[in-house]
């Protein structure tokens, strides 16, 4: 699953116009003796530091999955072996430069089977801070600097870690219930949730903007783009689409701006003639608002039913499939990856496909990763 890097949010200024981004994580400051500079800006401005902690966790984690991979021990050939412990397995296996399929499954990788029939709900989110490969961490690490920083500066840390953690359980929700063949990993749920609050809160915000419909028309293209990028071959595309969709409700709630005249009327000097305007939402914020948190309390919970009831919603969906992966004569979309139970005593392997359910035994002693992996391919196939 590859991670695509969308563009940041627009920026407020003084005069409400849309400016394009300037990519930054220093903070604004007021002069020391402008007291009456400061009462008028009208949205605080927060030093962001969850985004920054996100970043780390995710590195930390992706260096521990290198440990316990330990390509050497666990198979014959790696990649950059100068690096023991921690070098990569080769590049025909892993073109993203990271572990196995093996090790990622291990470290908590969403799997439609261990979720379903194993009662592994928790792997809905542990695959949010994994990462198939060096390539894929630093496309999504870039991301989340570029989009979470600038989220966070302006609306603090509360809403975003929570639009951001949210976002990613909807992406893996969508990800179990149609990729049941494939492992996922990644932050790119999350990501896309960002991307879909971004366009929420410049809609639900609407009056605040000047140059608002080529805002609009910015930020579609990018997500049309985006998603449409999800389309090739070992990209869970699914996983975006339930991010996106989980962060574009979110926003609606989360990123709710008063209107600008309530501000203007709240921080007026004295001396000043307040603004004429009362009400502190408009009255399609407030329906935005609760038709949001309708459809996004309705379709976690009809979604997480249908996925702990093991629905196949491939069978009622025929072309679904196509949102992840188009086929062509350059590529195919069947998953190329098998999963197995492993039972290993002194001189017998005991194995059984996740999918399938099937069930062999060899007559092996000291068998590598990689043998069983090719062992677990053929029992599935």
């Amino acid at each position: 699953m590859e991670a695509r890097a969308p563009a940041p949010a627009p920026e407020r200024r003084g005069d409400n116009a849309i400016h394009p981004l300037v990519i930054s994580t220093s903070i604004p400051t007021s002069h020391p003796s402008s007291s009456l500079t400061r009462s008028h800006q009208p949205f605080k401005r927060w030093i962001p530091w969850l985004i920054p902690s996100f970043l780390v966790i995710n590195i930390i984690v992706f260096v521990v999955t290198m440990y316990v991979n330990n390509c050497p021990k666990n198979s014959s050939s790696c990649f950059a072996r100068f690096l023991g412990r921690f070098s990569f397995q080769r590049l025909k296996e892993n073109p993203l430069i990271g572990p196995s399929s093996t090790t990622l499954l291990k470290m908590g990788g969403l799997y439609y089977s261990n979720v379903v029939k194993r009662h592994q709900g928790w792997r809905l989110v542990t695959c949010i801070w994994l990462h198939a490969g060096v390539v894929h961490i630093l496309a999504n690490m870039l991301s989340l600097l570029l989009i979470g920083i600038r989220l966070e500066q302006e609306f603090g840390f509360v809403r975003i870690g929570l639009l951001y953690l949210i976002s990613g359980l909807g992406g893996s929700v969508m990800s179990a219930l149609f990729l049941q063949g494939s492992i996922s990993v990644g932050a790119s749920g999350a990501l896309f949730g960002l991307l879909g609050a971004m366009l929420s809160e410049l809609i639900t915000n609407w009056t605040i903007y000047v140059n608002k419909f080529a805002a609009l028309f910015t930020l579609v293209f990018i997500v049309v783009v985006n998603l449409a990028v999800g389309i090739l071959p070992h990209v869970d595309n699914f996983a975006h689409i339930g991010g996106f969709i989980s962060g574009f409700l979110l926003g609606f709630v989360f990123l709710i701006r008063p209107q600008f005249g309530w501000v203007s009327r709240k921080h007026a000097p004295l001396g000043y003639p307040p603004g004429s305007v009362r009400r502190k939402h408009k009255k399609y914020q407030y329906i935005l608002w609760i038709m949001a948190a309708f459809l996004l309390i309705s379709g976690f919970t009809v979604g997480l039913v249908m996925l702990f009831r093991g629905i196949d919603v491939n069978k009622h969906c025929s072309w679904c499939h196509y949102l992840s992966c188009v086929p062509t004569s350059k590529w195919s979309c069947k998953a190329q990856s098998s999963f197995c139970t492993v039972i290993q005593t002194a001189n017998r392997l005991n194995l059984t496909c996740d999918s399938s359910g099937t069930t062999k035994i060899y007559s092996l002693s000291n068998t590598t990763e990689s043998q069983i992996n090719e062992l677990c391919n053929q029992l599935c196939t």
